[in-house]
Protein backbone atom coordinates (compact mmCIF):
# COMPACT_ATOMS: atom_id res chain seq x y z
CA UNK A 1 0.00 0.00 0.00
CA UNK A 2 1.48 3.40 -1.14
CA UNK A 3 1.93 5.87 1.83
CA UNK A 4 0.28 8.95 2.89
CA UNK A 5 1.75 12.13 2.28
CA UNK A 6 1.28 14.72 5.38
CA UNK A 7 2.46 18.10 5.69
CA UNK A 8 4.16 19.39 9.04
CA UNK A 9 4.05 22.87 10.36
CA UNK A 10 6.13 24.27 13.51
CA UNK A 11 4.40 26.53 15.51
CA UNK A 12 7.36 27.80 17.34
CA UNK A 13 11.42 27.64 16.38
CA UNK A 14 13.45 26.89 19.60
CA UNK A 15 14.90 24.09 21.16
CA UNK A 16 11.06 21.80 21.23
CA UNK A 17 10.67 22.36 17.64
CA UNK A 18 14.92 21.28 17.59
CA UNK A 19 13.62 17.98 18.63
CA UNK A 20 10.29 17.42 17.26
CA UNK A 21 12.38 18.18 13.58
CA UNK A 22 15.14 15.69 14.51
CA UNK A 23 12.35 12.93 15.73
CA UNK A 24 10.70 13.43 12.65
CA UNK A 25 13.38 12.35 10.19
CA UNK A 26 12.80 9.06 12.32
CA UNK A 27 9.21 8.49 11.15
CA UNK A 28 8.23 5.35 9.06
CA UNK A 29 4.43 5.08 9.30
CA UNK A 30 3.97 8.00 6.51
CA UNK A 31 5.72 10.04 4.01
CA UNK A 32 6.55 13.76 5.86
CA UNK A 33 6.82 16.34 3.31
CA UNK A 34 7.70 19.36 5.52
CA UNK A 35 5.80 22.72 4.94
CA UNK A 36 7.34 25.45 7.59
CA UNK A 37 7.43 27.34 10.60
CA UNK A 38 6.24 30.16 11.85
CA UNK A 39 7.56 32.02 14.78
CA UNK A 40 7.13 35.26 16.47
CA UNK A 41 10.74 35.37 16.95
CA UNK A 42 10.93 36.46 12.95
CA UNK A 43 15.06 35.86 13.21
CA UNK A 44 14.97 32.71 15.44
CA UNK A 45 12.38 30.67 12.50
CA UNK A 46 14.64 32.24 9.62
CA UNK A 47 17.91 30.57 11.58
CA UNK A 48 15.64 27.59 12.26
CA UNK A 49 14.83 27.21 8.87
CA UNK A 50 17.70 27.51 6.72
CA UNK A 51 19.22 25.25 8.48
CA UNK A 52 16.45 23.06 7.78
CA UNK A 53 16.17 24.67 4.27
CA UNK A 54 12.56 25.28 4.88
CA UNK A 55 10.11 27.79 4.52
CA UNK A 56 9.18 30.40 7.02
CA UNK A 57 5.25 31.48 7.04
CA UNK A 58 4.42 35.16 7.64
CA UNK A 59 1.19 34.30 9.71
CA UNK A 60 0.50 31.19 11.75
CA UNK A 61 -3.06 30.76 9.67
CA UNK A 62 -1.04 30.50 6.69
CA UNK A 63 1.16 27.94 8.23
CA UNK A 64 -2.21 26.15 9.34
CA UNK A 65 -3.52 26.07 6.23
CA UNK A 66 -0.30 24.60 4.34
CA UNK A 67 -0.03 22.06 6.90
CA UNK A 68 -1.93 18.74 8.04
CA UNK A 69 -0.18 18.19 11.22
CA UNK A 70 0.91 21.23 13.31
CA UNK A 71 3.34 20.43 15.74
CA UNK A 72 3.27 23.42 19.10
CA UNK A 73 6.78 24.11 20.45
CA UNK A 74 6.16 27.38 21.80
CA UNK A 75 5.80 28.35 25.26
CA UNK A 76 2.81 26.58 27.31
CA UNK A 77 1.26 30.32 27.51
CA UNK A 78 0.45 30.00 24.13
CA UNK A 79 -0.89 26.17 23.72
CA UNK A 80 -4.79 27.53 23.81
CA UNK A 81 -4.36 29.91 21.32
CA UNK A 82 -3.08 27.68 18.56
CA UNK A 83 -4.52 24.55 19.44
CA UNK A 84 -8.18 25.88 18.69
CA UNK A 85 -6.69 27.72 15.41
CA UNK A 86 -5.07 24.30 14.46
CA UNK A 87 -8.52 22.47 14.99
CA UNK A 88 -10.83 25.19 13.83
CA UNK A 89 -9.41 24.10 10.78
CA UNK A 90 -9.73 20.50 10.99
CA UNK A 91 -6.17 19.88 11.27
CA UNK A 92 -4.57 17.39 13.27
CA UNK A 93 -2.39 19.05 16.47
CA UNK A 94 0.90 17.89 18.13
CA UNK A 95 0.72 19.71 20.98
CA UNK A 96 4.25 19.80 23.73
CA UNK A 97 3.76 19.87 27.29
CA UNK A 98 2.28 21.02 29.96
CA UNK A 99 -0.74 20.84 27.86
CA UNK A 100 -2.16 23.85 29.15
CA UNK A 101 -2.02 26.01 32.83
CA UNK A 102 -2.62 29.22 34.07
CA UNK A 103 -0.20 31.86 33.42
CA UNK A 104 -0.98 35.00 35.35
CA UNK A 105 -3.45 38.31 35.14
CA UNK A 106 -1.20 39.45 31.97
CA UNK A 107 0.46 42.27 33.77
CA UNK A 108 4.30 42.46 34.33
CA UNK A 109 3.71 42.77 38.12
CA UNK A 110 1.92 39.51 38.58
CA UNK A 111 3.87 37.22 40.76
CA UNK A 112 3.80 33.28 40.95
CA UNK A 113 4.04 33.68 44.82
CA UNK A 114 1.24 35.04 45.63
CA UNK A 115 -1.76 34.40 43.72
CA UNK A 116 -4.38 31.95 44.86
CA UNK A 117 -3.73 27.92 43.54
CA UNK A 118 -7.66 27.69 43.37
CA UNK A 119 -7.98 30.51 40.82
CA UNK A 120 -5.27 28.90 39.00
CA UNK A 121 -7.17 25.69 39.05
CA UNK A 122 -10.55 27.05 37.77
CA UNK A 123 -8.59 29.29 34.95
CA UNK A 124 -6.91 26.12 33.93
CA UNK A 125 -9.95 23.52 34.25
CA UNK A 126 -11.90 26.29 31.64
CA UNK A 127 -8.96 26.44 29.70
CA UNK A 128 -8.99 22.33 28.95
CA UNK A 129 -12.44 22.09 28.39
CA UNK A 130 -12.36 24.59 25.49
CA UNK A 131 -9.56 22.67 24.27
CA UNK A 132 -11.72 19.27 24.75
CA UNK A 133 -14.61 21.29 22.98
CA UNK A 134 -12.44 22.36 20.24
CA UNK A 135 -11.46 18.74 19.74
CA UNK A 136 -15.39 17.27 19.72
CA UNK A 137 -16.19 19.68 16.87
CA UNK A 138 -13.08 19.29 14.76
CA UNK A 139 -12.30 16.31 12.14
CA UNK A 140 -8.67 17.47 13.92
CA UNK A 141 -7.06 15.18 16.84
CA UNK A 142 -5.47 16.44 20.06
CA UNK A 143 -1.72 14.65 20.31
CA UNK A 144 -0.72 15.03 23.87
CA UNK A 145 3.31 15.35 23.12
CA UNK A 146 4.09 12.98 26.67
CA UNK A 147 7.03 11.09 25.44
CA UNK A 148 7.37 9.26 28.37
CA UNK A 149 4.07 6.93 27.10
CA UNK A 150 6.24 6.21 24.52
CA UNK A 151 9.76 5.58 25.94
CA UNK A 152 9.87 1.72 25.24
CA UNK A 153 10.20 0.70 28.59
CA UNK A 154 6.59 2.37 29.51
CA UNK A 155 5.20 0.71 26.56
CA UNK A 156 6.62 -2.70 27.28
CA UNK A 157 5.13 -2.26 30.94
CA UNK A 158 1.51 -1.72 28.93
CA UNK A 159 2.06 -4.66 27.60
CA UNK A 160 2.51 -6.59 30.81
CA UNK A 161 -0.41 -4.58 32.17
CA UNK A 162 -2.95 -5.62 29.52
CA UNK A 163 -1.65 -9.23 29.10
CA UNK A 164 -1.39 -10.24 32.71
CA UNK A 165 -4.61 -7.95 33.40
CA UNK A 166 -2.44 -6.94 36.32
CA UNK A 167 -4.08 -4.69 39.33
CA UNK A 168 -1.61 -1.68 39.84
CA UNK A 169 -1.29 -1.31 43.68
CA UNK A 170 1.17 1.44 44.03
CA UNK A 171 3.58 3.40 41.71
CA UNK A 172 6.44 5.71 42.24
CA UNK A 173 8.52 7.97 39.81
CA UNK A 174 10.84 10.64 39.63
CA UNK A 175 11.98 13.38 37.10
CA UNK A 176 15.22 15.85 38.31
CA UNK A 177 18.31 17.41 37.36
CA UNK A 178 20.47 20.01 38.63
CA UNK A 179 18.18 22.90 36.89
CA UNK A 180 16.90 24.30 33.43
CA UNK A 181 18.69 26.60 31.00
CA UNK A 182 15.44 28.68 30.04
CA UNK A 183 15.36 31.95 31.95
CA UNK A 184 11.66 31.59 31.34
CA UNK A 185 11.44 28.16 32.80
CA UNK A 186 11.89 30.64 36.00
CA UNK A 187 8.71 33.00 35.89
CA UNK A 188 5.19 31.54 36.48
CA UNK A 189 3.69 33.63 33.47
CA UNK A 190 6.09 32.26 31.24
CA UNK A 191 5.87 28.37 32.27
CA UNK A 192 2.73 27.95 34.24
CA UNK A 193 4.74 26.80 37.46
CA UNK A 194 7.77 25.17 38.41
CA UNK A 195 9.36 21.41 39.18
CA UNK A 196 5.82 20.06 38.89
CA UNK A 197 4.98 21.31 35.72
CA UNK A 198 8.34 21.16 34.18
CA UNK A 199 9.18 17.87 35.95
CA UNK A 200 6.76 16.26 36.92
CA UNK A 201 4.68 16.48 34.57
CA UNK A 202 6.77 13.71 32.65
CA UNK A 203 6.01 10.86 36.05
CA UNK A 204 2.96 12.01 36.73
CA UNK A 205 1.36 11.67 33.13
CA UNK A 206 3.13 7.96 33.17
CA UNK A 207 1.59 6.40 36.06
CA UNK A 208 -1.97 8.22 34.77
CA UNK A 209 -1.47 6.45 31.69
CA UNK A 210 -0.75 3.24 33.39
CA UNK A 211 -3.84 2.96 35.53
CA UNK A 212 -5.84 4.36 31.76
CA UNK A 213 -4.22 1.14 30.79
CA UNK A 214 -5.16 -1.09 33.80
CA UNK A 215 -8.63 0.21 34.07
CA UNK A 216 -9.57 0.04 29.89
CA UNK A 217 -7.68 -3.54 30.07
CA UNK A 218 -10.03 -4.87 32.97
CA UNK A 219 -12.98 -3.01 33.18
CA UNK A 220 -13.30 -0.93 29.60
CA UNK A 221 -12.85 2.03 31.11
CA UNK A 222 -9.85 4.23 32.28
CA UNK A 223 -9.09 4.58 36.44
CA UNK A 224 -8.51 7.94 37.10
CA UNK A 225 -6.86 10.20 39.36
CA UNK A 226 -9.59 10.86 42.07
CA UNK A 227 -7.37 13.53 45.19
CA UNK A 228 -3.91 14.92 45.76
CA UNK A 229 -1.80 15.86 48.47
CA UNK A 230 1.04 17.65 47.88
CA UNK A 231 4.22 20.09 49.25
CA UNK A 232 6.22 22.19 47.10
CA UNK A 233 9.85 24.33 48.07
CA UNK A 234 12.29 26.84 47.06
CA UNK A 235 15.65 25.66 48.40
CA UNK A 236 17.94 27.89 46.26
CA UNK A 237 16.03 30.75 47.13
CA UNK A 238 16.69 29.96 50.89
CA UNK A 239 18.43 32.42 53.00
CA UNK A 240 20.91 29.66 54.04
CA UNK A 241 21.22 28.32 50.32
CA UNK A 242 25.20 27.53 50.20
CA UNK A 243 25.26 28.34 46.13
CA UNK A 244 28.50 26.40 45.05
CA UNK A 245 27.52 27.51 41.11
CA UNK A 246 26.41 23.70 40.18
CA UNK A 247 22.61 23.83 40.68
CA UNK A 248 20.77 26.66 38.29
CA UNK A 249 19.35 29.66 40.28
CA UNK A 250 17.55 31.57 38.13
CA UNK A 251 14.04 30.62 39.42
CA UNK A 252 12.15 33.92 40.22
CA UNK A 253 8.98 32.71 41.92
CA UNK A 254 8.65 28.85 41.10
CA UNK A 255 9.44 25.94 42.96
CA UNK A 256 12.61 23.77 42.75
CA UNK A 257 11.17 20.78 44.66
CA UNK A 258 7.44 18.90 44.57
CA UNK A 259 6.14 16.01 45.52
CA UNK A 260 2.83 14.54 45.17
CA UNK A 261 0.75 11.55 46.63
CA UNK A 262 -2.01 10.95 44.34
CA UNK A 263 -4.96 8.33 44.97
CA UNK A 264 -7.36 6.73 41.77
CA UNK A 265 -10.47 6.08 41.80
CA UNK A 266 -10.04 2.36 43.40
CA UNK A 267 -8.04 3.25 45.80
CA UNK A 268 -4.40 2.47 44.71
CA UNK A 269 -1.60 5.11 44.62
CA UNK A 270 1.26 6.51 43.51
CA UNK A 271 3.80 9.05 44.21
CA UNK A 272 6.05 11.41 42.15
CA UNK A 273 9.25 13.21 43.24
CA UNK A 274 10.28 16.34 41.07
CA UNK A 275 13.25 18.86 41.82
CA UNK A 276 15.88 21.08 40.50
CA UNK A 277 18.57 19.94 42.84
CA UNK A 278 20.12 16.68 41.57
CA UNK A 279 23.72 16.57 40.19
CA UNK A 280 24.59 13.72 37.81
CA UNK A 281 22.44 14.22 35.08
CA UNK A 282 18.31 13.25 34.34
CA UNK A 283 16.74 11.16 36.38
CA UNK A 284 13.70 9.19 34.57
CA UNK A 285 12.16 6.34 36.20
CA UNK A 286 8.91 4.56 37.26
CA UNK A 287 8.20 1.42 39.34
CA UNK A 288 5.33 -0.08 39.23
CA UNK A 289 4.44 -2.34 42.33
CA UNK A 290 0.79 -5.01 40.84
CA UNK A 291 -0.44 -8.21 42.20
CA UNK A 292 1.09 -10.22 39.86
CA UNK A 293 4.74 -8.29 39.45
CA UNK A 294 7.02 -5.78 39.61
CA UNK A 295 8.22 -3.21 37.11
CA UNK A 296 11.14 -0.48 37.20
CA UNK A 297 11.11 1.65 33.87
CA UNK A 298 14.15 3.62 33.70
CA UNK A 299 14.90 5.89 31.07
CA UNK A 300 17.81 7.46 32.51
CA UNK A 301 20.16 6.45 33.56
CA UNK A 302 20.64 2.98 32.48
CA UNK A 303 23.68 0.73 32.11
CA UNK A 304 23.28 0.66 28.07
CA UNK A 305 26.70 1.92 27.78
CA UNK A 306 29.62 3.45 30.44
CA UNK A 307 32.53 4.83 29.18
CA UNK A 308 35.54 6.87 30.86
CA UNK A 309 37.90 9.44 30.17
CA UNK A 310 40.66 10.95 33.19
CA UNK A 311 39.65 14.35 30.97
CA UNK A 312 36.44 15.61 29.61
CA UNK A 313 38.59 17.93 27.00
CA UNK A 314 38.63 14.08 25.33
CA UNK A 315 34.95 14.36 24.78
CA UNK A 316 34.36 18.04 24.14
CA UNK A 317 32.33 17.27 20.83
CA UNK A 318 30.83 14.10 22.45
CA UNK A 319 26.93 13.81 23.81
CA UNK A 320 26.69 11.84 26.88
CA UNK A 321 23.56 12.46 28.51
CA UNK A 322 21.20 15.41 29.22
CA UNK A 323 21.89 17.46 32.13
CA UNK A 324 25.10 16.10 33.04
CA UNK A 325 27.58 18.78 34.94
CA UNK A 326 30.74 17.37 33.83
CA UNK A 327 32.33 14.39 31.08
CA UNK A 328 35.34 13.10 33.62
CA UNK A 329 35.45 9.99 34.88
CA UNK A 330 32.67 7.36 34.46
CA UNK A 331 29.55 8.28 32.50
CA UNK A 332 26.78 6.33 32.03
CA UNK A 333 26.19 7.34 28.12
CA UNK A 334 23.12 7.82 26.04
CA UNK A 335 23.72 5.94 22.80
CA UNK A 336 20.55 7.37 21.66
CA UNK A 337 18.72 9.79 23.93
CA UNK A 338 15.49 10.30 21.89
CA UNK A 339 15.08 7.03 20.95
CA UNK A 340 15.19 5.86 25.19
CA UNK A 341 12.81 8.69 25.87
CA UNK A 342 10.47 7.72 23.18
CA UNK A 343 10.50 11.01 21.36
CA UNK A 344 11.02 9.02 17.87
CA UNK A 345 8.23 6.22 19.09
CA UNK A 346 5.98 9.54 20.00
CA UNK A 347 6.22 10.63 16.57
CA UNK A 348 5.59 7.49 14.34
CA UNK A 349 2.83 6.80 16.15
CA UNK A 350 1.15 10.33 15.83
CA UNK A 351 1.41 10.31 12.41
CA UNK A 352 0.07 6.59 11.78
CA UNK A 353 -2.38 8.05 13.62
CA UNK A 354 -3.16 10.81 11.67
CA UNK A 355 -2.75 9.38 8.57
CA UNK A 356 -4.57 5.85 9.13
CA UNK A 357 -7.08 6.34 12.22
CA UNK A 358 -4.99 4.27 15.05
CA UNK A 359 -5.57 5.01 18.30
CA UNK A 360 -3.58 7.45 20.56
CA UNK A 361 -1.70 6.15 23.18
CA UNK A 362 -0.87 10.26 24.84
CA UNK A 363 -4.71 11.69 24.18
CA UNK A 364 -6.17 14.55 25.19
CA UNK A 365 -8.00 12.52 27.91
CA UNK A 366 -4.76 11.74 29.22
CA UNK A 367 -3.40 15.29 28.79
CA UNK A 368 -6.62 16.45 30.89
CA UNK A 369 -6.12 13.99 33.25
CA UNK A 370 -2.39 15.66 33.97
CA UNK A 371 -3.04 19.11 33.57
CA UNK A 372 -5.60 19.01 36.12
CA UNK A 373 -4.14 16.82 38.79
CA UNK A 374 -0.59 19.49 38.37
CA UNK A 375 -2.78 22.44 39.40
CA UNK A 376 -5.27 20.42 42.23
CA UNK A 377 -1.70 19.79 43.42
CA UNK A 378 -0.54 23.48 43.57
CA UNK A 379 -4.00 24.06 46.09
CA UNK A 380 -3.05 21.34 48.08
CA UNK A 381 0.66 22.58 48.66
CA UNK A 382 -0.80 26.02 49.17
CA UNK A 383 -2.76 24.25 52.20
CA UNK A 384 0.18 23.09 53.48
CA UNK A 385 -0.53 19.48 51.85
CA UNK A 386 -4.07 18.93 52.85
CA UNK A 387 -6.48 16.50 50.22
CA UNK A 388 -7.52 18.05 47.36
CA UNK A 389 -10.24 16.51 44.44
CA UNK A 390 -8.93 16.31 40.91
CA UNK A 391 -11.46 17.97 38.74
CA UNK A 392 -12.05 15.00 36.39
CA UNK A 393 -13.06 16.59 32.91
Amino acid sequence: MEKKILRSGFVGSGFAARFHYDALQHVFSTKIEVAGVFSVARQEAEDFANQRNMVVFDTMDELIDASDVIHVCTPPVTHEEIVIAALAKNKNVIVEKPFTGYFGDGTKEFSGKTFSREEGLKHTVESVKRMLDAEKNSEGRIMYAENWVYAPPVQKEREIIEKSKAQILWMNGEQSHSGSHSLAYGEWRFSGGGSLIGKGCHPLTAVIYFKHVEGRTRFGMPIRPKTVSARVHSITRLPNFDDQGYLKTHYKDVEDFGIIHIEFEDGTIADIVANELSLGGTNNWIRVNANNHRTLCNMSHNNTMETYTPDEKFYNDVYVVEKTETKQGWSQISPDEGWFLGYQHELNAFYNAAAYGSEIESNSKLAADTVATLYASYVSAERKGAEVEVSIL
